[in-house]
C-alpha cells in the first residue's frame, strides 16, 4: 500500500466479478459452496489473495452488439444505479471473465434461448482467444450462434477501491450466478495458482486462522453468503449501495474502515496479517 499524498485520487476503473455458487450437498439444505481462486504470488496486484472470477471492463465489452436473453441493460442499470451502456458492458464483462477464468459459460443457443450450454469445454479454443485478446466475447457468441443469458446472473454489491490507493483503483460490481447444470469450473487461467469450491464460512475461518488472505469486499460477500442455499441467494432482492472503504494510518499500520471493519480487522489480526495485504 502506498502512502497518500496531495496527488488527486485515481479514477476507478469499472470492473465485474462473479460469485459462482452451487449447493454443497444438493437437496440437503446444507448450504452452498462458492468458487474461489488464489492469485499467483508473482502478480503485481493482490498477490496470494483469494478472489472470485472477474476483472476490469475493457473496450471489447462496450458497444459489443451482443446477442442477449434475459433482463435487458436498463434493468441492470436500475439495480446498480448506473447508465445502461455501462450496465451492458459490466454484464458482458462478468460473463466473459467467468468464462476466461473458470470455463463456466452463461450462454445458450440463439434458437432456444431458454436452454443453457451444457458443456462449455467444447469452446476451449475460443476461451484461449478471449484470454489473449484476439477475439471479443460478442464475436465468439455470434460465431457459435449463442446468446448471453443475463437471467443466470443476479446483482449483488458494488465496492470502490479506497482513494488512498495510488497504483490502481476499481469500481467493482459483484454478481452472483449458479453453476449451470452440466458445466464445471476448472480455474485454468494465467492469474491463479489454486482454485476450488469451498463453503463461505470455511473460507472466512481460514482467513481468521491465517491460512488464506481475503480482502474486505471478498470477506464481506462470503459473510453474506454463509449459511444460505443457492435458492436463497438467487431469490434475494438486493439494494445496491456503493461501498468505498477508507484507509487510515494507525501508528505504523494501515487500518481499513467500512461498515463491518471491526469484525474484519479482528479476523485479519487473528490470522497474523498485521500489515495491509496490498
Amino acid at each position: 500500500m502506498n502512502s497518500p499524498s496531495e496527488q488527486v485520487p485515481l479514477v476507478p476503473r469499472p470492473a465485474a466479478t462473479v460469485m459462482l455458487v452451487r449447493d454443497a450437498e444438493p437437496g440437503s439444505g446444507a448450504g452452498l459452496s462458492v468458487f474461489l481462486m488464489r492469485r499467483h504470488s508473482a502478480m503485481d496486484f493482490a498477490a496470494g489473495v483469494m478472489v472470485f472470477p472477474g476483472g476490469g471492463v475493457d473496450d471489447r465489452d462496450r458497444n459489443a452488439d451482443i446477442a442477449w436473453a434475459g433482463p435487458p441493460p436498463l434493468w441492470w442499470a436500475q439495480r446498480f444505479g448506473i447508465e445502461p451502456g455501462l450496465a451492458e458492458a459490466l454484464v458482458c464483462a462478468a460473463a466473459r471473465e467467468t468464462f476466461e477464468e473458470s470455463g463456466v459459460l452463461f450462454a445458450g443457443p440463439a434458437d432456444d434461448p431458454d436452454s443453457i450450454v451444457r458443456d462449455a469445454s467444447v469452446y476451449g479454443e475460443y476461451r484461449a482467444a478471449l484470454t489473449d485478446r484476439t477475439l471479443s466475447f460478442g464475436d465468439f457468441l455470434g460465431r457459435e450462434d449463442l446468446v448471453l443469458r443475463s437471467d443466470l446472473l443476479r446483482p449483488w454489491a458494488n465496492w470502490v477501491t479506497p482513494e488512498a490507493e495510488l497504483t490502481r483503483r476499481y469500481d467493482t460490481y459483484f454478481f452472483v450466478g449458479a453453476l449451470p447444470e452440466g458445466q464445471r469450473a476448472d480455474g485454468e487461467n494465467t492469474e491463479s495458482d489454486r482454485a476450488d469450491w469451498t463453503r463461505p464460512q470455511d473460507a472466512i475461518d481460514d482467513f481468521a486462522a491465517g491460512r488464506n488472505i481475503l480482502l474486505p469486499p471478498t470477506w464481506t460477500q462470503l459473510d453474506a453468503l454463509a449459511g444460505r442455499t443457492v435458492a436463497d441467494v438467487l431469490a434475494v432482492e438486493r439494494t445496491i449501495v456503493p461501498v468505498q472503504p477508507n484507509l487510515a494510518l494507525h501508528g505504523n499500520n494501515w487500518e481499513i474502515e467500512f461498515f463491518d471493519s471491526d469484525r474484519y480487522n479482528q479476523a485479519r489480526r487473528s490470522g497474523g496479517f498485521t500489515a495491509w495485504p496490498l
